[in-house]
């Protein structure tokens, strides 16, 4: 029986994540920073589907949160096979309109958080031969609109550099862009999602189908949904300044409010 970590564990893509593969058999390792929350996660998987759920309270934002999580990747005696680098927020207001201190916070936790842990699992992935990351990104990083999705950006290119590094090492390494997915993202930053039209958003439990089967396929990008491929095929064809336009008016319609 392998086992999967996953940031981020109890809501939204994580917790979809985590449901998944305990339906599949995975023993689990659940990282968030509530513990009461990750305890009832883990009671209830461990009780549905008879894995074992070790519950690990940290954040992502802290050091400290960093390190403890990467330790326990690192463990040669309790092995993790999969990582999904999960946890990430977003800030409402533009560019300027954010206190630094929140930038700085989000950046650690898509950035520094993802590169460390990636890097720690994957020293260990190596050694043995196997094992997968899936670092959670978003289609917002495709397209030059605010600080998110350029923070998500460098976690595409991250990704998918270091999946070329390890090629042939037996380590899968996938960047997952969603697109809107119904979680509790948007009610923690405070962001309206009323008018975001209903076509645009996406199936957490289905979005998870659709990454794991393009993680088992090798691919080193996934966008788990025809409606936002067909966005990002038009987008990789519009001139960057235009682009930058679109984006700019389509955030302030269905972005922030």
């Amino acid at each position: 029986m392998t086992t999967a970590l996953i940031t981020g564990s109890t809501a939204g893509i994580g917790a979809a994540f985590a449901r998944r593969l305990a339906a599949d058999g995975h023993d689990l390792v659940l990282v968030a920073r509530d513990s009461k929350r990750l305890r009832e996660q883990a009671t209830e998987l461990h009780d549905r589907h008879g894995v074992e759920a070790e519950v690990l309270t940290a954040d992502l934002a802290t050091d400290e949160g960093i390190e403890a999580v990467a330790t326990r990747l690192s463990d040669r005696k309790k092995p993790v096979d999969l990582l999904v680098n999960n946890a990430g927020f977003g800030n409402k207001g533009r560019y300027l309109d954010v206190p630094m201190a929140d930038e700085l916070r989000m950046l650690k936790v898509h950035c520094e958080a993802v590169l460390r842990l990636t890097s720690a699992a994957t020293e260990a992935m190596r050694t043995r031969g196997r094992g997968g990351v899936v670092n959670v990104a978003s289609v917002a990083a495709f397209v030059p609109r605010g600080t998110y999705g350029a923070s998500k950006a460098w976690v595409v290119q991250f990704t998918q550099g270091a999946a070329r590094d390890l090629a042939g090492s037996g380590v899968r390494l996938m960047a997952l862009c969603p697109g809107f997915v119904r979680t509790e993202f948007h009610e923690r930053a405070g962001m309206g999602t009323d008018n975001i039209p209903n076509w645009m958003w996406l199936d957490a439990d289905k979005l998870v189908s659709a990454a794991l089967a393009d993680l088992a396929r090798g691919r080193t990008l996934s966008v788990p949904d025809p409606r936002y491929k067909a966005l990002m095929g038009v987008v990789k064809v519009t001139p960057r300044a235009l682009l930058g336009g679109i984006s700019s008016r389509t955030g302030r319609r269905y972005g922030p409010q």
